[in-house]
């Protein structure tokens, strides 16, 4: 139940009813009207900006619309106790006793409360991670994946159909060079040979002696006496190492993908060729030139005509090259073909994650696709920014044994993956975000993960001391609830939840799921701590004995934690 919606499509009713009757007159749109929750300085539960959106059409002013409107919501719904009308026109309603208990038997034991499963089901493509296979993942990989795997499964709560897919970068000169690289690890291990060092094109890593190490171990009969002989198959070999332990990584993080798609296998189909026939059927491709890029040293730039696609089309700064100078494909041209083999995948929207480096591609891409579909806004992709780390107020290193970078895995070991996960989504995406180590091992309010989990735990101590189990499902008929002001309070917060399902879904931002967990946990430990002073506030008596009031308040604020906390990806410990 979405008690906003509830209340809007009310609205609407009594509106359509008003106009039947020639007492107002409607505007030819409704979809202006509001229905949200009234400034926290209005003791009241449902506010609407109806009066102002009519006052138009029917030529009054909002105040006087708003005092009519108001006896005919009062005479048509008997949950309303009072109705405040505040200028320049707002109408704010006051719920009643028996709106509570209705509301809370309506949701005491769903489940899915929240979730949008009443829209239209639709098929999702989500692609996130997607680095370049030659070597484990760093931090900065760690918030992207956890962002795309947390808006997948954003996406299921609202029972959407979704698939999590990585795109394997597995051509190019990188691969080259980490193919190189792991040779040159195994001559090491095989004739003592020492790798090369101060070489910026090899990669270093220790990580390259152990994916060397299980090649040689699992490939006796190679013979690794010449790399051009052995190149082709070393680097089907190290790739799959490296994807090994990029599987590992993500695994720990809680990640599974349903998909790895490979960069190699699109060129090697010839779908770069069959994208390009396409785009220049439909006029999209040409033979051109660049000019020289602003602001940079151009001393070596040399024009040269060459097969250009028309991204200015679709509001490119320009337009992008296909081909390089040897006639090889960019990577642009691979990831035009990968994108098109989506679109024959007939998924209704495609998101990208990408890396904060990668910002500068989204216009040329979405252009692509745009170009290939004949959709706008066919292709969703969010940018996931930096992230710092911090220790004692100080930029942290840890161990760098995998290379030159912190990786995936010193993350975890350090803090675990329920605080990667949490903290990495506590703030919105286009923003850096600063990591700090001290901070998320702190058992207080200023750590939120625990702050949420230890609201959770809690509850379900209470739910222990009166031998229920916390996830059991409650028969709530019987019951009559009467409740504090301060119990109304947190009920309130609980009506939000759907609205923040809601946003966070359409603007595919689920930083809003731990800000609002950490909200309501923070009201409820609130109210936890006047039970200090306040008897009335305490769940448990003396004698053991809690009323069934109090299950139900508990039951629900639990349910949400614990719905909130699996879309996250986050344990809820029932002990801490």
């Amino acid at each position: 139940m979405n008690i906003f919606k509830l209340y809007k499509d009310k609205i609407i009713n009594i509106l359509k009813s008003a106009n039947k009757e020639n007492l107002i007159r409607l505007p030819e749109n409704l979809n202006s009207i509001n229905v949200d929750l009234p400034p926290s300085k209005f003791n009241c539960d449902i506010s609407t900006n109806v009066a102002m959106v009519l006052s138009k059409s029917n030529d009054e002013s909002p105040v006087i619309l708003a005092e009519i409107l108001s006896k005919l919501i009062k005479q048509s719904d008997h949950y309303v106790d009072e109705i405040l009308i505040e200028k320049p026109g707002f109408i704010n309603l006051k719920l009643n006793k028996d709106f509570w208990n209705f509301f809370l038997k309506s949701v005491i034991n769903d489940k899915s409360y929240g979730s949008q499963k009443a829209l239209n089901q639709k098929k999702y493509l989500v692609e996130f991670v997607s680095a370049n296979p030659t070597g484990p993942l760093h931090v900065g990989h760690s918030r992207g994946a956890i962002l795309g795997d947390v808006i997948s499964n954003l996406l299921k709560f609202n029972n959407h159909i979704v698939t999590k897919e990585y795109y394997v970068n597995d051509y190019g000169n990188q691969i080259l060079h980490f193919t190189k690289s792991v040779y040159l690890r195994i001559r090491e291990i095989l004739n003592k040979e020492a790798f090369p060092s101060g070489n910026a094109d090899l990669y270093p890593g220790e990580y390259i002696k152990h994916i060397a190490q299980n090649i040689v171990d699992e490939n006796p009969k190679l013979n690794f006496n010449n790399f051009d002989d052995i190149s082709g198959d070393l680097t089907i070999l190290s790739v799959k190492e490296s994807i090994k332990l990029i599987k590992f990584n993500l695994n720990n993080l809680g990640i599974i993908h349903d998909n790895f798609s490979s960069e190699t296998e699109i060129v090697k189909n010839n779908e770069v060729e069959e994208v390009i026939k396409k785009l220049k059927k439909d006029n999209f491709v040409y033979n051109g030139k660049i000019k020289a890029p602003e602001g940079e040293d151009n001393s070596n730039w040399v024009e040269r005509e060459q097969l250009l696609f028309k991204s200015t089309d679709f509001g490119d700064d320009k337009d992008r090259p296909l081909q390089k100078a040897d006639k090889s494909w960019t990577y642009f041209a691979s990831d035009v073909a990968y994108h098109y083999t989506k679109l024959n995948r007939k998924y209704d929207l495609l998101i990208n994650i990408l890396g904060a480096d990668h910002a500068g591609y989204i216009k040329r891409i979405t252009s692509a696709v745009e170009a290939l579909s004949g959709e706008k806004n066919k292709l969703i992709c969010k940018v996931s920014q930096l992230v710092k780390l911090i220790k004692d107020g100080k930029p942290f290193k840890m161990s760098k044994r995998k290379g030159d970078y912190i990786t995936v895995e010193d993350l975890i070991n350090e803090v675990g993956k329920d605080a990667t996960r949490f903290i990495m989504l506590n703030r919105s995406n286009d923003a850096e975000i600063d990591f700090d180590f001290s901070k998320v091992k702190e058992k207080s309010k200023d750590n939120p993960l625990y702050y949420v989990q230890y609201c959770y735990a809690r509850i379900s101590s209470i739910f222990r001391n009166i031998d229920q189990n916390i996830t059991d499902e409650i028969d709530v008929k019987k019951y009559d609830f009467e409740y504090s002001n301060d119990e109304i309070k947190i009920l309130k917060k609980i009506t939000e939840w759907p609205r923040c399902i809601e946003v966070s879904t359409e603007k595919l931002e689920p930083h809003r799921i731990p800000v609002y967990l950490y909200e309501l946990s923070s009201d409820f430990h609130s109210y936890w701590n006047k039970g200090k002073d306040d008897v009335s506030k305490r769940f448990i008596t003396k004698d053991s004995k809690i009323n069934d009031d109090k299950i139900v308040f508990l039951k629900i604020i639990s349910n949400v934690i614990k719905s909130g906390m699996n879309i996250l990806g986050v344990e809820t410990p029932e002990k801490m």
